[in-house]
């Protein structure tokens, strides 16, 4: 039952990630994300993968969807990083 817990836990947290890739990726740009955040949110997910691991109660089921949350998390942290280099090519026309 802990296990079936925490995985609605996981798949709630992660839900929305792949909508906010998509929308990082549509928007083309990072203004109003937080490159801070997302690596916090990362780290937060490496942490719960190395105590699975490391703690003996080691579930394929619910390693996938840590697996499957960091995987968006990092997709969004490159969406961060491209739509920063699109800002930066955007703003070099512009006059201040």
């Amino acid at each position: 039952m802990a296990e079936f817990l925490e995985i609605l836990m996981i798949v709630s947290f992660g839900a929305s990630w792949p909508l906010n890739v998509v929308k990082s990726y549509k928007a083309r740009t990072a203004k109003g994300k937080s490159i801070g955040f997302l690596l916090l949110i990362f780290t937060g997910y490496i942490f719960g993968i190395c105590v699975k691991l490391i703690g003996g109660n080691f579930k394929w089921y619910v390693m996938f969807f840590y697996v499957l949350n960091l995987l968006m998390v990092g997709a969004d942290i490159l969406m961060y990083v491209r739509n920063t280099r699109l800002d930066k090519q955007n703003n070099k026309g512009e006059v201040l």
